[in-house]
């Protein structure tokens, strides 16, 4: 597969690094040819300086026949051109552009161009560091809304069904039980150990904590 990389820092670099390192044909784009070192003396892949949004250069580094592209410059309007041009002019369907702003990230995951937000991935990451019994967030949809959260049930929860913890709020994605994925059923009961995967508004992730301790009340075996 050729992948065509815009952004020659700390992310862009390694992701070339490893592509290669997968058998993957890379051109790596910047505007500072010095940002080329970080890739070592050994890198197989073409760099090429100049404006990633550039279409003749875009041309040059084989967008024509490229599968993927990666925009993950400093500056989220570049990585917003060179997404759009990727997908609008070449018809490239697999472009990923990171974008620090969340709201303007959830705006063109809605277009259909993939983003990554490191702002929302950072902080979940601090937070699991800081209160290390909250609730592991796997992943949050680019508008924040929506998380998919790591849940270990009380002892209280055995021999009740799953679906009781579900709600307009709260959705089981899937069981981890002794080192398996299950699928939930409606009739899936919990036993001890078992961990959730809850699909959750992000806001009613406070409420997880109470709701994993103790099944609702008035619910049965």
């Amino acid at each position: 597969m050729h992948v065509v990389i815009v952004g020659c820092g700390r992310v862009g670099s390694s992701l070339a690094r490893n592509l290669v390192g997968e058998g993957h044909t890379v051109a790596i784009i910047d505007r500072k040819p010095a940002a080329f070192e970080r890739l070592g003396a050994d890198f197989s892949g073409q760099t090429l300086t100049g404006i990633g949004f550039d279409r003749d250069l875009l041309v040059e580094a084989g967008i024509e026949r490229a599968e993927a592209v990666a925009a993950v410059t400093n500056g989220d309007n570049s990585n917003i051109l060179v997404a759009r041009v990727a997908r609008e002019t070449f018809g490239i369907s697999r472009v990923v552009a990171r974008i620090y702003d969340p709201q303007r990230a959830a705006v063109y995951q809605r277009l259909g161009i993939a983003t990554v937000a490191p702002a929302l991935w950072t902080t979940e990451r601090v937070l699991r560091r800081l209160v290390p019994d909250a609730p592991a967030v796997e992943w949050v949809d680019p508008s924040a809304r929506i998380s998919l959260v790591e849940r270990s049930f009380s002892a209280k929860w055995a021999g009740h069904r799953l679906s009781e913890v579900e709600s307009s709020r709260v959705r089981v994605a899937a069981v981890s039980r002794l080192g398996s994925a299950i699928l939930p059923t409606p009739d899936l009961v919990v036993q001890e150990g078992d961990v959730v995967y809850l699909i959750v508004e992000t806001e009613a992730i406070s409420h997880l904590d109470e709701l994993t301790l103790n099944p609702p009340a008035g619910s049965g075996h």
